[in-house]
């Protein structure tokens, strides 16, 4: 009986992880690149954050310090009462953060999974809120914390940066609940769910990773922000860090060194929270992709 052979088929060949295209090296060279200019201010302001004002004066931004120079630290922690304004700061965006997540996440409910009428125009309206620029709304905020009486207090900075915040926040957890499977609503509707339960019970485990993403974006964006703070918070026991720094400039006078060193400190805090929060971050960024 004959036997025919036949060749054996073609290797499929795998890729390789370690060994990358051209183009994957070029996009990583410019990626790297580009990481590497976003970190230059950084470098300068460490490198003359350390830096006396008449080093600085005689030998300009460029030069390595002469001498370690600590005092414009010092001096921005005891001029500014930085151990206040760190702490008003560290309240107001914590608590941005948290209840800026929770207002997201219910109106959101409502939105994505109540099918509220009219709800393509109620999440449009949360767009086109939060694409509205501060500046057309401070004196309106002004006047209303001046008519509660809650102007210079940190809870109206509280309330108002919640609102512009959960505006964003509502417009991406909803779209997110449009999608959300209906199975999985009504098969907790049969087992006796109420609206409460499967919020907390099924759209919550699946929203988590979200959520922790929005939170970390929350705390970070309200701890930057500046305009608001400065209008609403006049009291030195009320203000914010960056009002604390922006105090340190002049008119016609700025001490660069003492800036660069109060800018170093400020900067401290939202790292230590960014890295200690950055897997949360990681997994909720990679979760969303997964989805």
């Amino acid at each position: 009986m004959a036997v025919t052979l036949t060749p054996p088929a073609r290797a499929r060949r795998v890729p390789d992880r370690h060994h990358r295209g051209v183009t994957r090296w070029i996009v990583l060279a410019l990626v790297t690149a580009a990481a590497l200019a976003m970190l230059v201010p950084f470098a300068f302001m460490l490198l003359n954050a350390f830096k006396s004002p008449g080093d600085y004066s005689t030998n300009g931004p460029l030069s390595w310090p002469s001498e370690f120079y600590t005092k414009g630290l010092r001096t921005y922690w005891e001029q500014v009462d930085f151990p206040v304004k760190l702490w008003n700061s560290t309240l107001i965006a914590g608590s941005v953060a948290v209840l800026a997540v929770l207002v997201s996440l219910f109106n959101a409910y409502a939105l994505g999974v109540g099918r509220v009428r009219g709800r393509l125009w109620i999440i449009g309206l949360f767009l086109l809120a939060n694409m509205l620029p501060q500046e057309s709304l401070i004196y309106p905020l002004y006047h209303f914390a001046k008519e509660a009486g809650l102007y210079n207090t940190r809870l109206a900075v509280i309330i108002i940066f919640t609102v512009i915040q959960s505006a964003f926040g509502t417009y991406l957890l909803a779209s997110v609940l449009g999608t959300f499977p209906r199975t999985l609503l009504e098969a907790a509707a049969l087992d006796g769910a109420g609206k409460w339960r499967i919020l907390w019970r099924v759209v919550l485990p699946n929203l988590r990773p979200t959520l922790s993403v929005l939170l970390v974006f929350f705390f970070i964006w309200t701890w930057n922000e500046f305009l608001i703070p400065l209008v609403m918070l006049i009291d030195n026991q009320t203000q914010t860090v960056p009002v604390a720094l922006a105090s340190l400039q002049g008119d016609r006078l700025m001490d660069a060194p003492t800036t660069n060193a109060g800018s170093l400190l400020s900067l401290v805090p939202a790292i230590l929270f960014f890295l200690i929060f950055q897997r949360t971050l990681a997994r909720g960024i990679t979760a969303g992709a997964e989805k």
